[in-house]
């Protein structure tokens, strides 16, 4: 089919044959693969669906070999790619029954790509097509599409050119009447446009879903009914699962809504107090072992259902707020004494530390993945341990959902960062997660707002995020929340995070645990974030109401240095061999761009001052006039070389050394004397000519004689001698050599 002025197309049962279901799509030159399977065993003892997407990026796509000189072959997962497969997952997740307990795995393979298409949007294209062909249960198929807009008009499916001149970056999917997963990176857009936006995009899915639905009518395969006959463990579990939750509900009133829990030790004593008794009741009934340990892992789940329900018939949150009331907010910058910048935001329980970096601009991260190339001088990390979620687990570094977190926050500030000309720095922003307790990837951003502006970053807003929830039913029920929290977010729930600047939207993320959102719900969850954003923007006034003046004393200085490009080369030097010497006598960092910018980096003034000096002396393009204190380091017998500036000698002739005549350029100077000098001349072969005499004052009684020419392109000598050199005549009193005859 033709899309977006493209062509999508399919192939199916030519290779990769032995999974489940299989398909290569082609999108423009841009080819993926997707394969799906689902295992034959269940496994036991989880309270979770085990489904994994994968996104494996190949470098031979883009005709790239890795550039590390010692591994050649690809290594763990990129940062993109990891996102790339957290966005497919998203879209996908929700479709799947819950009580699945096979474990399923989407694998999505980049064969190609062209440097025009990006690839997520035909991975999405295939994983949902695979899917929906495959036997494995699933209530697709979906779509999903990019919006650009470039010159105020929406572009679906924009090349990586036009997404360069676009203000806005939007993936919507799900399909025209309902949205499932929503993500976006927008330049201070407002919600109507976006809303706009995502209508336009979704409003493109049902051709492609129509697309998916042909092939499956002639190739698609029946579904398998994983719980057509259950066994008589899973019998029991249900049995079980009834009562548990009958007993729950008959607690609703005395042990969850008793009294307002404000804090996560309350809610975590409260999930306590059901497992304790929930555990008794499973014990006395003798319930099967496996099904005890998944019921009193989904004890959590079986209060969140409860809480929904209060939400829907009551407008009651457990901890007493509104549904538009955000939890309280504390926020304070300039924590810690040696780092560059430093804030902390609170809201309620989640609690992160924002700690700004700035660096040369040598520091930035070089991309070199399939489908980008060049640097990054913004780069956003999120940090969290076990201690965050009052836990007890392994330290691995960090995992997939905190890579999304950092990439989120990041996205939501890289719209109001000053440009490069402006704010030439490398910026490294880390948020450690003190304690999280929803949202903690919005108090990131909130955080490092805050952070930049305590580190004099000029950003141009300050940047504010919340995260929406949603408490729905199968009746179609529903109601937005504003700032949700951990036991919120439950069956029928959403996560939509939105930040922004008072002036309008700058990213947003949504995944729910819903088969999609009506338009009404999308429509009311960006009226409330707004005034959610707003009311946080004024918090945050209140402690760091614009960037600081002054960059703390600790971070480095830079001062940028313009040259002719044709300079470069004297800079750096043989073999670099000048810039690591400017460098290790300074202490300096020194960057050069091909246009001639040279940036000096430094925390310590005088090797900075020494270092910028030295570069321009290097660069400085002599004019005649200029007087200098140079130092005369050759001696020939028509003159000396004296060097006046870093790489830069210049001649005084043995004319020019005084008013009095100086029969050999030794009987007046020596090798290391300083002398001060003045340019007389630049040659037409760019050769420096000095004089000494011509800052001497003439001696008493000194009168100049008429001098005439001797040869062609004969030097004047003046009275007292003084000839020319190499070929050139002097007046017949002069030593120097005589010219041809006319």
């Amino acid at each position: 089919m033709e899309w977006a002025g493209r062509t999508l197309s399919v192939e199916i049962g030519k290779v990769a044959l032995l999974p489940q279901a299989s398909c290569v799509v082609r999108y423009g030159d841009t080819v993926l693969l997707a394969t799906v399977v689902l295992s034959k065993n269940k496994r036991e003892g989880i309270d979770f669906f085990p489904l994994s997407v994968e996104f494996e990026e190949k470098l031979y796509a883009a005709g790239k070999i890795k550039g590390s000189r010692f591994i050649k072959r690809e290594g763990r997962p990129t940062d993109e790619a990891i996102l790339s497969g957290r966005m497919v997952d998203r879209a996908i997740r929700p479709l799947f029954d819950a009580r699945v307990r096979n474990d399923t795995q989407v694998i999505l393979t980049a064969l190609s790509v062209d440097g025009e298409n990006d690839s997520q949007i035909p991975a999405l294209f295939a994983a949902s097509l695979a899917l929906s062909i495959s036997p494995i249960p699933w209530a697709g198929p979906i779509a999903g599409a990019r919006v650009g807009r470039v010159d105020g008009q929406f572009v679906l499916n924009p090349t990586f050119a036009q997404r360069e001149q676009s203000d806005l970056d939007l993936l919507v999917a799900g399909a025209p009447e309902k949205v499932i997963m929503l993500e976006a990176g927008c330049k201070e857009i407002s919600e109507a446009d976006v809303l706009a936006a995502t209508q336009y995009g979704a409003a493109e899915l049902g051709a492609v879903i129509k697309f998916i639905e042909k092939i499956v009518s002639e190739i698609g395969q029946e579904k398998i009914d994983l719980f057509a006959d259950l066994s008589d463990e899973e019998k029991k579990l249900r049995e079980a699962e009834t009562d548990v939750k009958k007993f729950v509900g008959e607690h609703v009133a005395d042990w969850i809504f008793d009294a307002p829990k404000a804090g996560r030790p309350e809610r975590v004593a409260m999930v306590d107090k059901f497992t304790t008794e929930i555990e008794k009741i499973l014990k006395e009934k003798e319930a099967d072992e496996a099904a005890a340990k998944v019921i009193l892992g989904r004890v959590k789940i079986y209060i969140e259902e409860y809480i929904s329900e209060r939400i829907l018939t009551a407008g009651q949150r457990l901890d007493g707020r509104g549904l538009t009331e955000i939890r309280e907010l504390k926020t304070e910058v300039g924590l810690l004494p040696r780092t560059h910048g430093s804030g902390l935001f609170s809201r309620g329980d989640t609690q992160v530390l924002s700690v700004v970096t700035l660096g040369a601009p040598g520091d930035v991260q070089t991309l070199d993945t399939m489908e980008e190339d060049g640097t990054k001088r913004y780069m956003h990390h999120y940090n969290d341990t076990p201690a965050t979620y009052a836990e007890t687990g392994p330290m691995r570094g960090p995992g997939r959902r905190a890579i999304g977190h950092g990439a989120l926050a990041e996205r939501a500030l890289e719209p109001v960062l000053p440009s490069e000309n402006d704010f030439p720095y490398a910026i490294r922003v880390v948020s450690e997660v003190l304690g999280s307790n929803g949202s903690s990837s919005m108090a990131s951003t909130c955080g490092s707002s805050l952070a930049l502006m305590d580190a004099g970053v000029p950003l141009k807003k300050p940047v504010a995020g919340v995260a929406m929830g949603l408490a729905s039913n199968n009746k179609g029920d529903w109601k937005v929340i504003t700032d949700l929290q951990d036991v919120e977010d439950g069956p029928g729930g959403m996560d939509f995070k939105i930040t922004g600047t008072d002036s309008g939207i700058t990213a947003i993320q949504m995944d729910t645990k819903t088969n999609g959102l009506s338009w009404e719900i999308v429509k009311q969850t960006f009226a409330q974030a707004k005034e959610a954003r707003l009311e946080i923007l004024t918090a945050m006034a209140k402690v760091m109401p614009e960037p600081r003046k002054e960059m703390s004393p600790y971070a480095p200085r830079i001062i940028t240095i313009r040259i002719n490009p044709d300079k470069i080369r004297d800079v750096i030097g043989p073999g670099g061999k000048m810039i690591n010497k400017i460098i290790a006598e300074t202490g300096v960092s020194i960057d050069i761009e091909d246009d001639g910018r040279v940036f000096v980096t430094s925390t310590d003034a005088v090797g900075m001052a020494k270092a910028v000096k030295w570069v321009e002396e290097l660069t400085h393009e002599v004019t005649a006039g200029e007087v200098y204190d140079g130092a005369v380091v050759r001696i020939e017998d028509f003159g000396a070389f004296v060097n006046i500036l870093p790489g830069q000698d210049g001649l005084v002739h043995v004319s020019e050394i005084g008013w009095n005549h100086v029969n050999r350029p030794g009987d007046a100077l020596n090798i290391g004397d300083k002398v001060k000098v003045i340019v007389r001349e630049i040659d037409n072969l760019g050769r420096i000519n000095l004089s000494i005499k011509q800052l001497m004052e003439k001696p008493v009684g000194y009168v100049e004689r008429p001098t005439f020419e001797r040869g062609v392109g004969g030097a004047r000598g003046p009275r007292f001698g003084g000839g020319g050199f190499g070929g050139r005549g002097g007046d017949r009193g002069g030593r120097g050599p005589r010219g041809p005859r006319r």
